[in-house]
């Protein structure tokens, strides 16, 4: 029997569907998952905090395949993978459809300055004019990292008439390079970051990329915090170089009710909610640990998996 160590949250979406070979070690709280840990081969720990997942995690001697459902796992301990021969799965794809519609809103917010006209409707103000008259259609837009979630943010946006271009680290035909996405900011109206969270993306984006980028143009970042400069990026809002930014990520988080992001006006803060912002998550999550689930048992190669190395 495989023995499957799965937070109990999850047990409407999976009780009954297990494969034959399964045996479901289900989990309530942390005393319950520390309990169980040693006994696990493979593992699905979320709806459970980090802290207490990477408590578990050494515990676990005859782990084979670890699941992830977020996409970034920069915060699990990759080298203690690799020594022990730990294959990983993460949830690439799974909240696309969320963090797109984010990014969709985030542009209109900003461009049609939404902001001001919700704070008019709580004073009770009608207002005479727009207080923002940007349209997406026609501008450029750079998508860099353009995995599930890019991809999925471009299809959206062309749906709207806007140029987008993507950018990765290994470009396909119409698409930019690392050595090429740096020299073209100028063009772009609107930088989209979605990379993944490794040693080579923290800091990525500083004050160099902030003063190549086209006066006025805005910056999202639903990657991680730690890809951008954050006191390059005030520095960029508050000389009036850069129009603005949507931060869906910074660092820390939670970020300090003192920090001086809050108080920009041209900064969006919607505090790493774009893949909790929907109903479906946990019902995605189990599909895709189900139909993996299938695969590990027959020996085949596990969907959405991590390189090690690499870091996602």
């Amino acid at each position: 029997m495989t023995a499957a160590l799965i937070n109990a949250n999850s047990r409407p979406w999976l009780e009954g569907k297990l494969p034959e070979g399964v045996e479901p070690l289900w989990f309530e709280d942390a005393d319950q998952l520390m309990a169980l840990a040693p006994r696990a081969e493979v593992a699905w720990l979320d709806m459970i905090a980090p802290p207490k997942a990477r408590e578990a995690l050494p515990l676990m001697t005859g782990l084979k395949w670890y699941c992830a459902m977020s996409s970034g796992v920069d915060w699990l301990p990759l080298d203690l993978f690799r020594e022990r021969g730990v294959a990983l799965t993460n949830g690439a794809g799974i909240h696309a459809q969320s963090v797109s519609e984010y990014a969709l809103m985030g542009m209109l917010t900003m461009a049609k300055g939404w902001r001001e006209v919700v704070r008019a409707q709580d004073r009770h103000e009608w207002l005479p004019d727009s207080p923002g008259k940007r349209e997406l259609l026609d501008s450029e837009v750079l998508v860099i990292g353009a995995g599930e979630i890019g991809a999925k943010i471009a299809g959206m946006l062309c749906v709207f008439g806007a140029k987008v271009t993507a950018a990765r680290r290994t470009p396909g035909e119409g698409e930019l390079g690392q050595d090429e996405w740096q020299g073209a900011l100028g063009r772009f109206d609107w930088v989209i970051l979605i990379v993944p969270s490794t040693p080579q993306t923290t800091g990525m984006f500083g004050a160099e990329q902030f003063a190549a980028m086209k006066p006025g143009a805005v910056l999202l970042n639903f990657a991680r915090g730690t890809v951008i400069d954050q006191h390059a990026l005030l520095a960029a809002i508050d000389s009036g170089h850069l129009g603005g930014a949507f931060l869906d990520v910074t660092t820390p988080e939670p970020l300090p009710s003192d920090h001086p992001l809050w108080s920009r006006e041209n900064v969006h803060i919607s505090m790493h909610l774009s893949g909790r912002a929907q109903d479906a998550l946990f019902a995605r999550g189990s599909a895709r640990f189900l139909g993996n689930l299938g695969r590990y048992l027959r020996g085949e190669p596990l969907a959405h998996q991590v390189d090690l190395a690499q870091g996602y």
